[in-house]
């Protein structure tokens, strides 16, 4: 049976954001996952050492899923002002481009990426110790990129056309078969951290061949066979792709600064804060749902100019996002120092987390309201102000005020100072929305 794909133009606003937002809260939890579940197998089957190894090639596979991410960006909001303006002709067109290009630049990083493993290793310091099993592991993942590349845009494109369920089908593919494959290549196979970069390609290849046979079978995308795009296409998708992969990048390089200054405080501190960010890192998921919910229901109606409803849904998003996130943050306030416990036991450790938590749990709806109106302003190819509006989140606001707050108040100005950028950079990200000119961009207007 055909998915239903939402016509987001028309109809209860409210009702389709929970609809559709769901399923992508269920699929962002599960890729959320997929990294655990690596770095919990190879702990426990292959001990400390092959752990820091997949541990530091994460780090350079998660830059290059940044910039994924960034150029789905541009994806969502082409195909979904195409799909709101019920253009067959032109979702076919820049369907076709983007396969184009991003296959190119898959095939080019991935080639680029297994070559220089260790170089790139080498630039981020790593022991000796690990160096071998770290380039391993690294070269499989960059042999294995059009998969990472493929399985992400089929998702990326149904959800521009108003299908969230059928992604998390994709999701649930990888996640289930890397369970399955990661102990059973690691240990049973004897494969060691290779047989960890084995069973992630297999799986997230897997699901881009599933994705892909399934999509084009039922017919829930306009995939044809690859042709050279029209130089218009390419240029629209660089000028969107381009900002919108930098935005990762200032994102990463931000979340690198206000490391720095956590460091600072010494062992205990660094541990606190690295377990709270890895349940920051799930308890922001509802919120980055909802970001690329409220960017599919509003480029659909952007592209026939329908403002009033694009209005509508930037309302309801950021009072649904404040609804969830608020009883999110009283959890936190309440049950803290158990999040905190389930990563570490040391107590100076944990009682820094715990209270960094209940400092800004109450401050993440406002970190929410970020996500929701740049995604809607995403949704219209205003790629470069949101692009300067997380230049200023991240180092006008969230790093200087990190900075002055740990220098003023000790520790705990950590996540003051978090807060507060948090709450600041809402009102500015509001005040763009409300004043900037965003409206005014037109992505097709050469096309007639």
């Amino acid at each position: 049976m055909k998915q239903k794909q939402h016509d987001f133009t028309e109809g209860n606003i409210f009702k389709q954001l929970i609809v559709f937002s769901g399923p992508l809260m269920a699929a962002n939890l599960l890729q959320t996952s997929y990294q655990f579940i690596d770095s919990l197998w190879v702990g426990n089957l292959l001990g400390a050492n092959a752990l820091g190894a997949v541990a530091v090639s994460g780090t350079i596979i998660f830059t290059v899923l940044s910039f994924v991410i960034g150029m789905n960006n541009a994806v969502l909001a082409i195909l979904s002002q195409q799909k709101g303006m019920k253009n067959e002709e032109g979702l076919r067109r820049y369907l076709n481009a983007f396969v184009v290009i991003l296959s190119a630049i898959a095939i080019g990083l991935g080639i680029i990426g297994f070559v220089l493993a260790k170089p790139f290793l080498q630039l981020l310091g790593t022991p000796e110790s690990m160096m071998e099993e770290a380039a391993v592991y690294l070269q499989i993942n960059f042999l294995g990129i059009l998969f990472l590349f493929g399985y992400n845009f089929i998702s990326t494109v149904l959800r521009a056309l108003g299908d969230s369920k059928t992604p998390m089908r994709f999701v649930m593919i990888a996640v289930g078969l890397n369970i399955v494959l990661d102990p059973l290549f690691i240990s049973g196979f004897g494969w060691g951290v290779e047989g960890a970069a084995y069973a992630t390609v297999l799986s997230q290849g897997f699901s881009f061949l599933y994705g892909i046979t399934y999509t084009i079978s039922r017919e829930l995308a306009p995939f044809t066979m690859p042709s050279l795009p029209a130089w218009e296409e390419v240029k629209l998708i660089l000028h969107l792709g381009i900002p919108s992969g930098l935005q990762m990048a200032v994102i990463s390089a931000g979340s690198a600064a206000i490391m720095s200054v956590v460091t600072i405080h010494g062992a205990s501190v660094v541990a606190g804060f690295s377990a709270a960010q890895r349940l920051d890192s799930i308890l922001m998921l509802p919120a980055h749902a909802l970001s690329t919910a409220v960017s599919s229901m509003a480029g659909q109606n952007i592209g026939i100019q329908n403002w009033k409803r694009v209005q509508q849904i930037a309302k309801y998003g950021v009072l649904y996002n404040f609804s969830i996130m608020f009883l999110i943050g009283v959890v936190v306030l309440l049950f803290a120092r158990y999040g905190i416990q389930l990563f570490i036991r040391e107590e100076a450790a944990v009682e820094f987390g715990k209270t960094y938590l209940q400092i800004i749990a109450l401050c993440y709806p406002f970190l929410g309201i970020n996500f929701i109106l740049n995604g809607i302003v995403r949704a219209a190819g205003a790629m470069y102000p949101v692009l300067i509006l997380n230049i200023i989140s991240f180092w006008v606001l969230r790093y200087p005020l990190t900075f002055l707050c740990s220098s003023l108040f000790g520790e705990n100005g950590i996540a003051i100072g978090m807060g507060a950028s948090f709450i600041i950079s809402s009102g500015v990200a509001f005040l763009y929305f409300r004043f900037g000119g965003w409206r005014k961009k037109e992505l097709f207007s050469a096309e007639g």
